[in-house]
């Protein structure tokens, strides 16, 4: 089908020439250990011409809070990682036989120089694992080179690489930067809920980091793309806390999108659907707080993306939340929410993406956001209202009612509240997850006048 994102005949081309430089090299190992993609037939060959670039892994760049930065001595007077390996593991949503991965500069105070990457599979196939398995690594290149400088606020796209991806599998990137980043403004995913490992020197090709520093954070990665089948789409979700996953266990991959992404992959008519996680702890919807806000940054994590045709939206409890508890506030901010829903859903539907809204979950009880004068949970209603009955969205997830305890309907139901009354726990997620409709991630035609408003 026509895609809105469309790929420079140049891409392809080289995308393609890749494909067919493996046709001869049946089971072939290349001289670095890596697994080259099997031959393809003529008929293989011909698919390939139908197929295109989707992101199967992405996570929202932020800049780095100071209480966020590597570790010492891996962070410096304006010096980040300077002669240091960084090796992160990411969990893949969908497979291909080629990759590309991207790297963020968005908030660098400097170029960003890399000196070199590989990619691998971790040991075990584990997350947050510090080993690779032997004899899978395989260099990155950038335009055929082995390094790269990002430009400040910048990203750049690796070339293509033979390296076969599962469904559901983890993929380990390892970096190192010669010169590290001269600043202390680095991009970063903070809420990665996945440890990375840091360690003095070039350990780019080590099988194992044996006594690397760690952290659960990401840094300057920012997407993973595989070259598949036309019927692979992807869909994101636009979020805060609660979707990038705070209350989810550590490299156990299981916030809702990621429970969401299994129960899609089970299923044969859902099973090509790519869910990519742009959300961010702290993030609002109208003024930037962790991460600049959700409409400016519609362009860069949902309409660059590859391969989107629908959007899920699930934010704004940290806008009511942060906004004055008073009547006034409290509508305004009501009020500036549905406005601004509508301009997400606008700017998606010229870009033929399907946008679905979720309703806005309980925080009764959760210091400092619930109120006792209630103008914050009227807020809320007033917005899940709108989220509900007003048919702007394409379809409405009501995640609200899933979440909310029945008899305390402003409040979280015990067994999915982690704690602090605002955030779910894994059972809660997976009560989300198990909420959305498999059937709003089969790809159809658009109805005839889709995105004239």
């Amino acid at each position: 089908m026509a895609r809105k994102f469309s790929i420079a005949g140049l891409t392809v081309t080289v995308a393609l020439a890749a494909t067919v430089a493996t046709a001869s090299a049946v089971g072939a190992v290349g001289k670095e250990g890596a697994h080259k993609a099997p031959g393809l037939s003529v008929d293989a060959k011909s698919q390939q011409l139908n197929n295109h670039w989707v992101n199967t892994w992405t996570s929202m760049p932020q800049l780095t809070e100071p209480s966020n930065m590597p570790p010492a001595p891996f962070t410096q007077d304006n010096l980040v990682l300077a002669d240091s390996t960084l090796r992160q593991t990411v969990h893949m949503a969908v497979g291909g036989r080629q990759m590309r991965l991207r790297f963020s500069n968005a908030f660098g105070g400097t170029a960003l120089p890399v000196t070199a990457v590989s990619v691998a599979l971790p040991a075990g196939g584990r997350a947050g694992d510090s080993a690779i398995q032997s004899g899978s690594s395989r260099k990155v290149t950038f335009h055929g080179r082995p390094s790269a400088v990002v430009p400040v606020g910048s990203e750049i796209v690796s070339d293509p690489l033979d390296f076969e991806l599962e469904p559901g599998s983890n993929l380990s990137v390892t970096m190192y930067l010669a010169e590290g980043q001269a600043s202390n403004s680095i991009t970063s995913h903070p809420g990665s809920r996945t440890t990375s490992f840091m360690q003095a020197g070039n350990h780019v090709e080590d099988t194992d980091l044996a006594g690397a520093a760690s952290t659960a954070h990401w840094y300057f990665l920012s997407g993973v793309e595989v070259w598949s089948r036309s019927t692979t789409a992807a869909a994101v979700m636009l979020g805060d806390s609660l979707t990038d996953g705070r209350g989810s266990i550590t490299n156990m991959n299981n916030r809702w999108p990621d429970q969401l992404q299994d129960r899609l992959r089970s299923r044969r008519d859902t099973a090509d659907t790519a869910i990519l996680n742009q959300a961010a702890g702290g993030n609002r919807v109208l003024n930037d707080g962790l991460g600049p806000n959700a409409l400016s940054r519609v362009d860069r994590d949902v309409l660059s993306q590859s391969g989107v045709e629908w959007l899920l939206v699930f934010e704004g409890v940290n806008d009511i939340g942060t906004a004055d508890a008073s009547e006034a506030a409290q509508k305004q901010v009501a009020d500036d929410l549905i406005a601004a829903y509508d301009q997400i859903i606008v700017r998606a539907h010229t870009h033929g993406i399907r946008v679905y809204g979720a309703t806005l979950t309980p925080f009764g009880g959760n210091t400092p956001y619930d109120d006792p004068d209630g103008y914050r949970e009227q807020a809320r209603q007033t917005v899940n209202k709108w989220i509900r009955t007003s048919g702007r969205f394409d379809s409405v997830i009501d995640f609200d009612r899933v979440a909310r305890d029945p008899q305390k309907p402003g409040q979280l139901l015990p067994t999915y509240d982690d704690g602090d009354h605002l955030h779910l726990n894994p059972t809660g997620y997976k009560a989300l997850a198990d909420a959305v409709p498999s059937r709003l991630f089969r790809q159809e035609p658009l109805p005839q006048g889709f995105g004239f408003n």
